[in-house]
């Protein structure tokens, strides 16, 4: 596998051979190593010295099912920590089947220098993209689908990663084309822009998957873990059903869902944008549950949601997105809120990070509470670059901080996704201690066995889910297909074993893991970030959350004791 480089200051392209010592790892696991030896730590985010590095896992490309994930990493300019976010859809498994293990970006061209990335089996080139600044997601894949051709995959920014704001995302195109699919969190469309790479192009691949060294390993392991994907409740029939929708009850009921900006844990309106109504929406209107957002996924937790005429909205409405712009800013019109996915998905926008500064703008008295028109103009106001849409499309800390808000959820700069750690405490200590701010994508393990109001045990449960996370997002493989690892680890081991031909153990799966996180704390820790950054914002403690009455009690000690160093 190569390592492709492209250094858009310079307008050269080189590859390389992975290191040797890297051939096992992928994904985030890769991402985060050549970010922490190739980044200095205090280098500006959006300056030439950072780099955004673009990786699928280890198993992307391969025959494992729900293998598609892509890693997007670099220093994110939203918490100036290292960072990785995670997407589905189509790239990944182009990118590993053309042969690359990650492309790095470098440099920071003259400004209005824009490129688009070109790669087909016969190789890689920049192309100029001038003609293309301005446009949104969906525009510019159609523009460049008619050009490529429509076999093409997609990576691109929007104008909020062409203006560089730390909330830009990262879109990725699904089965159909779409660029529903969006590495969301840390602002790496942002750092995206500042290489001026508008967009890259993946061509289709010679035909087949790659390979494994040693096939009948492989296809033994794999069959075991198939069956234990289809034979599972939550993968065989809520999430192809549901999606994630159906944690907007779960979430209510646990009293954990963000409503009117952290204020209490239950929406009244929670019936109205739960699983249930998306459903009913979704068969009425013509759209489509159980979708896959890339070849291969056999769960199909994505879907397809129709307006009320029975036109395409959006694909990928999930529950972080729902919780922040609906319950969170008091919207309980799940049209509304899908309507405004769709806009941050074309402006390339982290819809939980807006959910957030939004949310944070409502308290401050810029909007009121459920004022989804209200919001989506402060929305477009992002992108246009008035003073106050500036300020929100710097995310909901700085939100705060220039409008006066105590009651501002983030951690290390990042908003929180749609969890409230004063009802599931394990998550907030995930929140807290991640290496990359609040970010449920580094330990979500909502439906864990430890009493999630309580403060014990959740260290432990955190850790735990730290490093299942890491190790997922090294190999490639969807959060969603956790239930083999959890069911039994050796499944996983063996898979990886007969797929890279060198033996693996589940000590080796936990050795992969706690190196990743190592290393992005090593990174940190270097930045000037310690263990004053590993907390929670002081009102969590402080402000008891209806209907449980609860605050986040757990001791300093137990944050301090996750992962253990400064």
């Amino acid at each position: 596998m190569q390592v492709l480089r492209v250094n858009t200051e310079k307008g050269n392209i080189t590859s390389h051979p992975l290191d040797a010592e890297w051939e096992h790892l992928g994904g985030r696991g890769l991402a985060s190593r050549l970010v922490a030896r190739e980044v200095p730590p205090t280098a500006h985010p959006l300056g030439r010295h950072n780099k955004v590095v673009i990786a699928p896992g280890l198993l992307t490309g391969s025959a494992v099912p729900c293998s598609g994930r892509l890693s997007v990493g670099g220093k994110s300019p939203l918490t100036g920590t290292i960072k990785e976010s995670n997407v589905g859809g189509t790239a990944g498994q182009r990118l590993a089947r053309l042969g690359y293990r990650a492309v790095v970006f470098a440099g920071s061209p003259e400004p209005g220098h824009w490129h688009l990335l070109y790669i087909s089996p016969e190789g890689a080139r920049l192309e100029p993209a001038g003609d293309l600044v301005g446009l949104g997601n969906y525009d510019l894949v159609a523009a460049l689908r008619e050009w490529y051709g429509r076999q093409v995959s997609v990576i691109s920014i929007g104008p909020a990663g062409e203006r560089m704001l730390p909330l830009a995302s990262v879109a990725v195109t699904n089965t159909e084309g779409q660029p529903s699919r969006h590495a969301g969190r840390g602002g790496m469309g942002a750092v995206l822009g500042s290489k001026g790479i508008k967009a890259v192009v993946l061509d289709k691949p010679s035909p087949g998957q790659v390979a494994p060294r040693d096939p009948e390993r492989f296809r033994e392991a794999l069959r075991g873990f198939v069956s234990a994907l289809r034979t599972n409740p939550t993968t065989a029939k809520v999430l192809p059903t549901y999606g994630t929708t159906a944690l907007v009850d779960i979430v209510n009921e646990a009293g954990a869902l963000p409503t009117r900006n952290y204020s209490t844990g239950r929406f009244e309106g929670a019936s109205r944008i739960n699983g249930d109504t998306f459903l009913r929406l979704v068969r009425e209107r013509g759209g489509v549950a159980g979708h896959p957002c890339h070849p291969g996924c056999i769960i199909r937790c994505s879907n397809v949601y129709n307006d009320a005429a029975g036109r395409y909205l959006t694909s990928g409405l999930e529950y972080e997105t729902i919780g922040m712009l609906g319950s969170n800013c008091g919207v309980d019109d799940l049209d509304a809120i899908a309507a405004m996915d769709r806009l941050c998905d074309d402006l390339g926008l982290d819809t939980m990070e807006v959910g957030a500064a939004l949310a944070v703008a409502m308290e401050a008295g810029v909007l009121p509470f459920g004022d989804s028109r209200g919001m989506r103009e402060l929305i477009e106001e992002m992108v246009q670059g008035t003073y106050l849409g500036k300020i929100l499309g710097q995310g909901a800390a700085i939100t705060g901080r220039v409008l006066g808000v105590r009651r501002v959820p983030v951690v290390k700069g990042q908003s929180m996704a749609a969890y409230d750690p004063r009802a599931l405490k394990g998550a907030g200590v995930t929140y807290a201690t991640s290496p990359m701010g609040a970010d449920h994508t580094n330990g979500n393990g909502l439906g864990g066995k430890v009493d999630p109001l309580g403060a014990g045990g959740q260290r432990e449960y955190a850790r735990f889910f730290g490093l299942a996370h890491a190790l997922f997002d090294t190999l490639g493989l969807c959060w969603f297909t956790r239930a083999p690892f959890l069911e039994d680890r050796r499944l996983i081991a063996e898979l990886l074993s007969g797929f890279t031909g060198r033996e693996w153990t589940t000590g080796d799966l936990e050795a992969v893991s706690a190196r990743v996180i190592e290393v992005e704390r090593g990174f940190n820790r270097r930045a000037g970030f310690d263990r004053a950054h590993d907390r929670l914002p002081e009102f969590f403690g402080e402000e008891r959350l209806h209907p449980h009455e609860t605050v986040f009690d757990v001791p300093e000690e137990e944050l301090d004791a996750v992962y253990g160093g400064a």
